[in-house]
């Protein structure tokens, strides 16, 4: 079965998107700050820097489109200011303060998906739909 036309010229357009889930309190991280980068030469540059919505995700794709091109960037969670936010009591300095993701975009016609699952002392991260 063929997709309706606009459909498929999603299916044909890179993605990359992300969430968060603060799994030591069973919900969505609302309120997280996010900042993502793209790799130019050596270093990371900062493309842009956002919140979280109360579904823990941002309210629009990191890079969508023609933006999405092969190489490496690298998403940072601000994991402390969001536990303390909440009033969670943290060691001092925090265990996790932030926790920056690294990772390539080798298919710049994929969805990359990259959510965070998280807690004040333990994350995990994985490449999802």
């Amino acid at each position: 079965m063929a997709l309706p036309a606009r459909e498929a010229a999603a299916e044909e357009t890179g993605r990359l998107t992300t969430h968060v889930l603060d799994t030591a309190n069973g919900k969505p991280a609302g309120g997280m700050t996010i900042d993502f980068y793209k790799m130019e030469g050596d270093t990371y540059r900062l493309v842009s820097s956002m919140q979280t919505n109360k579904d823990g995700r941002t309210e629009k794709p990191l890079l969508v489109g023609d933006a999405v091109t092969v190489g490496r960037y690298q998403i940072v969670f601000h994991v402390a200011a969001y536990f303390s936010g909440l009033g969670t009591k943290l060691s001092e300095p925090p265990f996790l303060d932030t926790v920056p993701v690294q990772f390539s975009i080798f298919d710049a016609k994929a969805h990359y998906h990259v959510p965070l699952l998280t807690t004040p002392w333990s994350y995990s991260t994985y490449r999802g739909s």
